[in-house]
């Protein structure tokens, strides 16, 4: 641990005993960030808000539950069953990444309103495409992009938010680095939000619709989550990683079994994990379906305020301390144990981030399912592992590696998280290490970890080995290439597998030969939580809002092929929906990665004719085993999935998808439910959903239905007409009677729905958007109120 760490430390410890000792202090006005002068700490509000839930619940209360009570829009009135009820939320601000963000400021643009109710920023991280370098990649996408990036600039300036500029980070460092604090709850249009739940935040990954909500200054509604504790005990050292404990965390819950709830780390184990440690498990835990995940405040956290120039929210949040920690006695949902002395290092993968492998199995495991053993490249960095500690960890590595006369064998490439880290690991000369080592510097951005990689070392369909610090690794997620078998582990075990170049070498154990011939083991990888000289902010690339954004104008052009402004979708006509075609019955894992690929189609999120073009093209269809080609069942022709639903459309015939279970896990991007939308899908009928995935259709005015007996999946067939009836009597918690026909009988089945009666007034009005627009045209003209 360095000097300066040891000294946040201390410093940390002490502002602790002095509040525990002095009591609460008037709440003075400390801004929640230097770009956010007039947006105070919420504590006192929070405080007030949380008295009242207390007395109503009369027990103690989780930390996850005292952030997101104490956020309630009306707290004496507010039902809170956790699982049951939901909630209507006030969140402190909003983050957009640049992909999403582009459809929902269109969204927000048609709300007619004139500025964003809550602080909210935009970062530019996803258009970036690793090609050669940080460098020359960065000039190349503002060039492409420019179209995109001035309309996000000018719609910030316009509506009042902060503008990152492509090149300054991933949105969940900057996050972390500038806005997070703990007792935050934020919501951003990114599913690895929860990111800033190393620093005491709720951060939650949402669609863009809800995002355009807060922003409007309309209530946020959420599910009341259930709560799994998860009790860390020991202590993380050696070659296991904060990385090991969600990948650990992801082999006991699999990639569903967070659904519906807030994961709250705790006990003695939490305070050997730095505060970027525990980021890295609260990022990853949208791979195990969790709503969000946190951390409770302690010294670690206050070591990274005062480090990231938040000395001052340090300070309020320690005054605060009793809000940002849960009660003693409180009762989980679920309580995991972990125990972190003897937690082994993970590799997990392929295909599915679920599927653990402890690294003394990998070469064993890797033999007997036949996979590649030579490893083409090895990837660090991306939102979940870029930290100052991870590229100092890592770097000890290297220098391990280049003593011996040895360096990465295999194409090595490393994505810091934000322009701090880079110019910060570039000056105390961690890059230039890497670079001996045999590594690319890439764009401060997502890049290879969302499919941003234009690969050339291997074609397309030619079976392979990467493996990665990322945190998803779905089938083609990386480089478009489904016979890509991408491992995800910590960036230590990436740089040392790299030096070995295949899958059956373990560092804890196995020898490498030097150049000089002789054997030696790499030493347990080291490196400062916190950089001795403090970070170096590098280039100044933030934007910020002007006072008014009047004489701003915001140009979509109409012939553009990247941007298109938005036009209501149609709404429900007050019928049922009698034999409906299905488009696609989907075999299998259905992500949002297979409904709406990124990767090239990136550059049209913008435009939602254009991207959907993308639609459905990467799930399997259960009558043939293949991607993107069904039986068009008006011509009995065989067509891609997007032309054949444009067919339908132009024939008005209204269709639905039916899939299996986890449907819409992954990414949040609404584009998978737009695309379906736009493209005259009225149903999604499947086993079960991703939490997101099914606000994110509710959102746009489709039914999202699952199947009462999930055997009821095998009476679909792709050629069936399905009919929903006695839709007038749509009611929450009642089911939806639903007719399946096939060759001239039919079968009658139950399909259950979770909307409540706000949701189904968005299916009735044809999308939360329309809705929104019927209630402000009411109250006289659009005018917020």
């Amino acid at each position: 641990m360095s000097q300066q760490t040891q000294r946040y430390i201390s410093l940390a410890r002490t502002m602790v005993r002095r509040f525990h000792v002095a009591g609460y202090a008037r709440s003075s006005k400390v801004p929640m960030s230097k770009f956010d002068p007039q947006a105070f700490l919420p504590f006192e509000v929070m405080r007030q808000k949380l008295e009242c839930v207390k007395g109503r619940l009369n027990r103690p209360m989780t930390l996850s539950e005292k952030i997101l009570y104490s956020h309630l829009d009306e707290p004496e009135t507010q039902e809170i069953e956790r699982g049951k009820s939901y909630l209507r939320l006030r969140p402190d601000r909003v983050a957009l990444q640049d992909a999403t963000a582009q459809m929902t400021l269109m969204q927000f643009i048609s709300s007619g309103l004139k500025k964003v109710a809550v602080p909210s920023t935009v970062h530019c991280d996803h258009l970036i495409e690793a090609q050669i370098s940080g460098e020359k990649d960065l000039a190349r996408a503002k060039d492409i992009n420019k179209e995109v990036f001035d309309f996000l600039a000018t719609a910030c300036a316009k509506y009042g938010l902060g503008f990152w500029k492509p090149g300054s980070g991933i949105i969940h460092q900057i996050i972390l680095e500038n806005y997070a604090f703990p007792g935050l709850l934020l919501i951003g249009t990114d599913s690895h939000t929860p990111n800033g739940g190393g620093l005491g935040c709720l951060c939650i990954g949402v669609g863009g619709a809800d995002a355009v909500d807060v922003m409007a200054d309309i209530p946020w509604e959420l599910k009341c989550p259930t709560v799994i504790g998860v009790n860390l005990t020991g202590k993380i050292s050696g070659w296991t990683s904060p990385k090991d404990v969600i990948l650990k965390m992801a082999e006991i819950l699999t990639v569903k079994g967070g659904t519906g709830a807030i994961v709250e780390y705790h006990g003695p184990g939490v305070e050997s994990i730095s505060c970027t440690g525990m980021a890295t498990i609260t990022n990853m835990g949208a791979e195990i379906g969790a709503t969000t995940s946190l951390f409770p405040f302690n010294a670690r956290m206050t070591s990274y305020l005062c480090a990231t120039g938040r000395a001052e929210i340090a300070k309020m949040a320690t005054e605060y301390q009793d809000l940002l920690v849960a009660d003693k006695d409180c009762k989980y949902d679920q309580l995991i144990e972990i125990n972190l002395d003897t937690l082994e290092p993970l590799v997990n993968g392929p295909f599915t981030p679920d599927l653990a492998h402890p690294i003394s199995k990998l070469g064993e495991n890797s033999v007997k399912n036949g996979y590649p053993m030579d490893i083409k490249v090895g990837l660090i960095g991306s939102c979940t592992n870029s930290s100052y500690e991870d590229m100092g960890r890592c770097t000890s590595i290297a220098n391990d590696a280049l003593a011996h006369g040895l360096k990465s064998c295999i194409p090595f490439n490393v994505t810091p998280g934000s322009e701090q880290v880079r110019a910060t690991i570039a000056r105390d000369g961690m890059i230039s290490v890497l670079e001996q080592f045999g590594g690319t510097v890439l764009a401060n951005a997502c890049g290879p970890c969302i499919g941003q990689w234009d690969r050339k070392d291997v074609k397309k369909g030619e079976k392979n080995t990467i493996v990665t610090s990322y945190n998803r690794n779905f089938t083609g997620r990386n480089d478009a290439n489904p016979a890509t078998h991408c491992f995800v582990t910590s960036p230590e075990m990436v740089t040392a597998l790299s030096i070995a170049g295949r899958l059956d070498f373990n560092p804890l154990n196995d020898e490498l030969e030097g150049k000089d011939g002789k054997k030696f083991k790499l030493k347990e990888p080291h490196g400062a939580e916190l950089p001795e000289k403090g970070f170096d902010p590098g280039e100044d690339t933030y934007q910020a809002p002007p006072p008014s954004g009047d004489n701003v104008t915001v140009n979509v052009d109409p012939k553009s092929d990247r941007l298109q402004l938005l036009e209501p979708f149609e709404k429900w006509d007050g019928q049922d929906y009698v034999d409906m075609l299905v488009l696609i019955k989907i075999k299998g894992k259905c992500t949002t990665d297979h409904i709406s690929a990124a990767g090239p189609w990136l550059k049209y999120r913008g435009h939602l004719d254009n991207i959907s073009n993308n639609m459905f093209i990467g799930a399997v269809n259960a009558e043939n085993d293949e991607m993107n080609k069904v039986k068009n069942q008006k011509s009995g022709q065989f067509d891609a999935v997007p032309a054949v639903a444009r067919d339908y459309k132009a024939n008005k015939m209204k269709w639905c998808a039916v899939g299996e279970e986890n449907y819409g896990e992954g990414s949040s991007r609404e584009h998978a439910a737009l695309e379906p939308r736009h493209l005259g899908g009225v149903a999604i009928i499947v086993k079960s959903f991703a939490r997101i995935h099914e606000t994110n259709l509710k959102k746009q005015g489709m039914l999202a239905l699952t199947f009462a007996n999930p055997g009821d999946y095998d009476k679909v067939q792709p050629s069936s007409k399905i009919s929903l009836l006695n839709l007038k009597d749509l009611a929450p918690g009642k089911p939806v009677d639903c007719e399946i026909k096939n060759n001239g009988g039919s079968d009658k089945i139950q399909l259950n729905h979770s909307l409540n009666d706000q949701q189904i007034k968005w299916f009735q009005a044809g999308s939360a958007l329309n809705l929104m627009k019927e209630i402000a045209a009411a109250k006289g003209g659009g005018e917020k109120k």
